[in-house]
């Protein structure tokens, strides 16, 4: 599932390129989570302004004249955005949303079809104000500190992977930069949320924001789906510490890696090092 540094990495390919290009063509296909909310005809003459991202959703400020709006897309369980600045290739069956511009035509490839485009007036409007209401606090933002981070665990019972998993705290820690920012700041995933103190609050906010920094940089992680705007896999979960090395020898002690599953979801952790 693409999660925050795989939509950052989507976004940093897009921006300069769309800035200020027009809509000249929408074209819709499988229905995808939500329906558009307008017309495709609507969009058409709008231009495109500065991309930006709030969680796993990037949001596409649209206008023309004192006509204003956006689309907020969400690449869903499966979905990659991919720009074609010169002639596009046919769509195929999983090509669901297109919209061509003076820039090239950006098409949302999306097998499952849990991925979203959606038309708001703003972003400070619905739909896109209710779908952006529960979400937590930005891992890179300065105003989110420690105390914030402690003060929302102590609200919670639940392990504390599950909370990072539930991003109405913090968003971005999807399943794998979860076990890795856990493993780099020693707490065993397994921790219930009001035991960590906060010096550990304070290690875990430093160990979330160089996994998700380092992931960015590595164009995101690609298991199986994901392609960056330009058609290109991530390689952050090549060199994942703990992620993935069930059975291998913990990087920093030697010890065997373990898997266990919460909620339904591989967790790996070296109980060595890791602890509650």
């Amino acid at each position: 599932m693409p999660e925050l540094p795989e939509v950052e990495v989507t976004r940093i390919g897009l921006a300069d390129r769309l800035r200020g290009a027009r809509v000249q063509a929408v074209h819709v296909g499988s229905p995808l989570r939500w329906p558009l909310g307008v017309t495709a005809r609507a969009l058409h003459d709008l231009e495109i302004g500065e991309l930006a991202r709030r969680g796993k959703y990037i949001w596409m400020p649209l206008a023309a004249g004192a006509r204003k709006g956006g689309l907020l897309w969400h690449l869903g369980m499966s979905g990659s955005l991919t720009l074609h600045e010169r002639a596009a290739p046919p769509r195929g069956r999983h090509d669901h949303f297109e919209l061509v511009s003076s820039a090239g035509t950006l098409r949302l490839t999306d097998p499952r079809r849990f991925g979203a485009v959606l038309w708001s007036e703003s972003i400070d409007a619905d739909p896109a104000r209710r779908l952006l209401a529960s979400l937590g606090a930005e891992p890179f933002d300065p105003r989110f500190t420690a105390p914030a981070l402690y003060a929302g665990c102590k609200r919670r019972r639940c392990s504390i992977k599950a909370a990072l998993l539930a991003g109405d705290i913090i968003v971005g820690a999807g399943n794998i930069y979860a076990c890795e920012a856990l493993f780099r700041a020693g707490i065993d995933p397994r921790t219930r949320c009001h035991r960590l103190s906060l010096a550990r609050c304070e290690r875990l906010l430093i160990a979330l924001r160089e996994v998700l920094s380092e992931a960015v940089a590595l164009g995101g992680s690609t298991l199986r789906d994901f392609r960056d705007a330009d058609g290109s896999a991530g390689e952050f979960q090549v060199n994942a510490r703990v992620y993935g090395r069930e059975g291998q020898p913990c990087v920093q002690c030697g010890t065997p890696v373990r898997r266990v599953v919460q909620a339904q979801r591989s967790t790996f952790l070296c109980a060595h090092c890791q602890t509650r």
